[in-house]
C-alpha cells in the first residue's frame, strides 16, 4: 500500500488453472476393474436346472447373480423357503457351489481375475 496503491492482486483461478494444467500431464495409474461390471457367464446347477449368472475372480472369489426363476427353480431354496426361511437371507446353495467347482474344473466357467 505504498504511496496509497494497493498490491497487484493475483487471480485466484490463475493458480489453480496452472496446478491443473501441470497434473494434465501426469500419467495416472490404470483403474483397477470393477467386479459390478464383470460380464457374468450363465452356469447351470447340476442338481435342478437352476440357471444363475456367474462372475469367477478366482478360487476362492465367487459372485453368483440370482433371478426370480433361478430361485424359484432352485431346490434347496424351495425347500429352505417351505420351512419359513426368506430368500433373501439364504447365502447360498450348497448343490450349485459344488455344480461351480465342477464347472470350473471342466473348463465350462472361466476364472477371469478382475
Amino acid at each position: 500500500m505504498a504511496n496509497g496503491r494497493h498490491p497487484a492482486r493475483v487471480p485466484v483461478a490463475a493458480p489453480v488453472a496452472a496446478a491443473a494444467a501441470s497434473q494434465a500431464s501426469v500419467p495416472r495409474p490404470a483403474r483397477p476393474a470393477d467386479e459390478r461390471h464383470a460380464a457374468l457367464q450363465e452356469v447351470a446347477c447340476d442338481r435342478c436346472a437352476a440357471m444363475v449368472g456367474v462372475a469367477k475372480f478366482s478360487p476362492q472369489h465367487t459372485s453368483v447373480q440370482w433371478t426370480l426363476a433361478a430361485t424359484a427353480a432352485c431346490a434347496e431354496f424351495s425347500a429352505r423357503q417351505a420351512a419359513g426361511e426368506r430368500s433373501a437371507l439364504i447365502e447360498t446353495c450348497a448343490s450349485l457351489r459344488d455344480s461351480l467347482d465342477r464347472a470350473v474344473a471342466e473348463g465350462r466357467l472361466e476364472v477371469t481375475p478382475p
